[in-house]
């Protein structure tokens, strides 16, 4: 990069605000409930350099990918982390949700109240089932607890947790599925990635039997996705940490996407956030797990990632920095404020955007990389 380039991106990092990222929001557009066919979500297709639109169905994310491209999607596993329950010594009522596995039957929690729960409090779940006792107040005001229980853990907590929902989310979940993605396989993360829920066993198939490769990542997601940027000036905000981890077969088939010149593809923010941690300056990808707390916003350089499948963000929010990062500030408000016009549904449950660099249909393109 040239001395007056650099010097240009680290003027506009500074000078951006968070409410460089404000857009308005009607409140009826949040979506409270998950649609019967996943697939059925409305796609707002965006060229990420020009900023031109397109309106089409979820399904139909097949007519822009082409044979050769990756797909990579986060496979993590929405733990049904929200445990209701009461104090032991006086009944009163005890929310607790489940940040982090610490170490054995020991957790990092979120307990309210939390004033009144202080070291050596007793709970209680589902009649006596489970039982836990405060250990430590940690970072942030969190608890650590001990769980006491018969049998295996995650068999009592499916029994009687809740999926931890959005605090934007004020609707009961009827089926604890529609908040997991279809290839859900490893435990640990406190919200879903959202971007996911829009794929179908059967499109999945369809994608990959039009040659394009799957590849999955794990990064467990923090609560830490929906806590508000209180900072006013962007680079005053701390990045809430998370786990990850990438296989070998996953980087060999990241790698030799790009060395082919074909385009890589993330479903979502949290799989673009993993393997932009991971890869090294020349956008390579190994064997690798750790913890992340990237930090993507207008200025930052992709290594790795070509072109993102998102749903649509919470304003001022890290998310929509993150995307403004690969498709420019003006493009992502401009198609926001065209989303709201045209009633799209917002945030969790909400309908989707493909940032892309290919605008044209692939039958119409067959064979381009």
């Amino acid at each position: 990069m040239e001395r007056a380039d650099y010097k240009r991106e680290e003027r506009q990092k500074e000078s951006l605000r968070t409410s460089d990222f404000a857009f308005d929001l009607p409140k009826e557009l949040i979506a409270q409930d998950p649609l019967a066919d996943r697939s059925a979500s409305r796609l707002l297709v965006v060229d990420k350099n020009t900023g031109e639109t397109r309106h089409e169905m979820f399904r139909n994310i097949l007519d822009y990918l082409y044979p050769g491209d990756c797909l990579v999607l986060n496979n993590t596993k929405v733990l049904p982390a929200r445990l209701l329950g009461m104090k032991e010594d006086t009944g009163a009522a005890v929310e607790v949700l489940l940040l982090k596995r610490r170490e054995g039957d020991v957790w990092e929690t979120l307990v309210k109240p939390g004033k009144k729960m202080r070291p050596g409090a007793r709970l209680s779940f589902g009649g006596g089932i489970l039982k836990a006792q405060i250990l430590d107040v940690v970072e942030e005001g969190n608890r650590l607890v001990r769980f006491f229980y018969e049998g295996i853990f995650e068999e009592v907590l499916d029994s009687l947790g809740e999926m931890p929902l959005p605090p934007y989310i004020t609707h009961k979940l009827k089926d604890k599925n529609r908040y997991q993605t279809v290839y859900a396989k490893y435990d640990g993360s406190a919200a879903a990635p959202t971007a996911g829920l829009h794929f179908t066993e059967e499109l999945l198939a369809q994608i990959e039997a039009k040659g394009v490769k799957l590849a999955y990542v794990t990064l467990h997601v923090g609560l830490g996705t929906f806590r508000p940027v209180k900072a006013d000036h962007i680079l005053e905000h701390h990045m809430h940490s998370e786990s990850y981890q990438i296989t070998a077969q996953t980087a060999q088939i990241i790698n030799e996407t790009k060395k082919s010149g074909h385009r890589v593809v993330c479903v979502g923010t949290t799989s673009c956030r993993t393997i932009e941690s991971a890869a090294d300056e020349q956008g390579m990808l190994g064997e690798r797990s750790g913890d992340t707390d990237i930090f993507i916003y207008p200025g930052y350089r992709f290594k790795v990632l070509d072109c993102l499948i998102t749903n649509f963000h919470l304003p001022e929010s890290t998310l929509v920095m993150l995307v403004s990062a690969l498709a420019g500030r003006e493009n992502v408000l401009n198609a926001y404020r065209e989303a709201v016009q045209e009633k799209y549904r917002f945030f969790s449950f909400g309908d989707a955007c493909f940032f892309t660099d290919r605008f044209d249909k692939s039958e119409e393109g067959q064979g381009a990389g």
